[in-house]
């Protein structure tokens, strides 16, 4: 027996479709398969349970006893308080008034023949040349104040240059160049050359310093307030030594 074919039973052209289908179908399962969410549950006998009975406690009703604080002690007696009578007369000060009556007479005494008493004001001892109302006077110096001043300053500075030994500087062996001898004397009231002192760089310089300012005459004493004082004079003497 021959077998027919019909070209329209024929399943060639459509096997890709079926293929395909095939394939997304089983993909499909497979996702489902692994998403798949599964829990295991597992419920044992009730032999298993133990119930326990609950257990009802009675708890006695208490009270709260307060402790009892003792009293306070009582306050003290109060001391006894004598009354004493008050039977002693008090004397009253009467205050006199001070205000005199018109009646009262009032003796004034005169005093005379009071002494005056004036103090004397105390001037100060050593006055410096500088300030002195009125210097002192070198015997043969006239004139206003200023010349006075004046012509005192250069009798002592002749004086000086005349009588001080100038090579005495020089035997010393001192370094070259120039020294200085302060002198400072005063004078007193009466006129004489008292308290002379020296400074300088040589015992020598200032032993000839105080000589030659004793040589000064008596001069005529400064006055302040129009009396006499004593004037303090101070005098720088400048010497060289050459080399």
């Amino acid at each position: 027996m021959l077998v027919k074919k019909y070209k329209a039973a024929r399943l060639s052209p459509h096997s890709q479709i079926f293929i395909q289908l095939g394939l997304a179908l089983a993909l499909v399962i497979i996702y489902i398969l692994i998403e798949w969410k599964t829990i295991d549950r597992y419920v044992g006998e009730f032999s298993d349970v133990s119930l326990q009975s609950e257990e009802f406690i009675d708890i006695p009703v208490t009270e709260r006893i307060q402790e009892v604080k003792p009293p306070p002690p009582p306050p003290p007696a109060p001391e006894k308080i004598e009354i004493v009578s008050d039977e002693k007369e008090i004397e009253e000060t009467v205050l006199e008034s001070t205000e005199t009556d018109q009646s009262e007479m009032i003796v004034v005494q005169e005093i005379e023949n009071i002494d005056e008493i004036i103090e004397e004001e105390e001037v100060e001892k050593d006055i410096p040349f500088a300030i002195i109302e009125e210097p002192p006077v070198f015997p043969g110096c006239t004139g206003t104040k200023q010349q006075k001043k004046k012509c005192m300053q250069d009798k002592i500075t002749e004086l000086v240059s005349k009588k001080f030994n100038t090579s005495l500087a020089q035997d010393l062996g001192l370094t070259p160049g120039k020294k200085k001898v302060y002198v400072q004397f005063r004078i007193d009231k009466k006129g004489y050359i008292v308290n002379v002192r020296a400074r300088g760089p040589h015992k020598r310089l200032e032993k000839e310093a105080i000589r030659v300012i004793e040589l000064l005459p008596q001069m005529t004493p400064g006055k302040q307030r129009t009396r006499p004082v004593s004037v303090s004079y101070t005098l720088p003497i400048t010497l060289i030594v050459l080399k």
